[in-house]
């Protein structure tokens, strides 16, 4: 029995919901670098033990973390050239825009910021949940997926 319209409709909108209630998770916080220098994202409440260098990536939306007034906060979406990423937007004035580097595939997203300012930044992306259609009667798919994280620079 084929699917009807209504009932692939429904499909990919149970498909988006899961996709999107997977990317709710839970996250525990732990550093997960390797000795290298390079610090996780973590919570910092107090400001003590800021990092000198925070890498960000897709996962870690949702997240805040606090970077070290001098410090680099370094961002890679990984997207998809059918679900590419935005430019990252920073709203706030306690980070400034540093060469990333350069954008090497396709729907990617990189930014690279050194803190300046004590104070508080929120960089945010967006992409599509899924891709467009690329034959007639397929169906099309309108969510978002947003990425948001708070930086404090202490």
């Amino acid at each position: 029995m084929r699917p009807t319209p209504m009932r692939r409709t429904a499909l990919c909108g149970l498909a988006a919901t899961a996709l999107l209630l997977a990317g709710c998770g839970s996250q525990s916080g732990k550093d997960t670098g390797g000795g290298d220098g390079k610090v996780s994202p973590s919570a910092s409440p107090s400001g003590a033990g800021c990092a000198p260098l925070v890498q960000l990536k897709a996962s870690d939306g949702g997240r805040t973390v606090c970077v070290a007034k001098g410090g680099e906060v370094r961002v890679t979406l990984d997207g998809t050239k059918s679900r590419p990423w935005k430019p990252l937007m920073a709203t706030g004035s306690a980070l400034k825009g540093i060469n990333a580097g350069f954008v090497i595939m396709p729907g990617q997203a990189t930014a690279a910021y050194q803190a300046v300012a004590t104070g508080t930044e929120k960089l945010t992306s967006s992409r599509p949940l899924c891709a467009e259609p690329t034959a007639p009667g397929q169906v099309s798919c309108k969510g978002i997926q947003e990425w948001t994280v708070t930086v404090n620079v202490k």
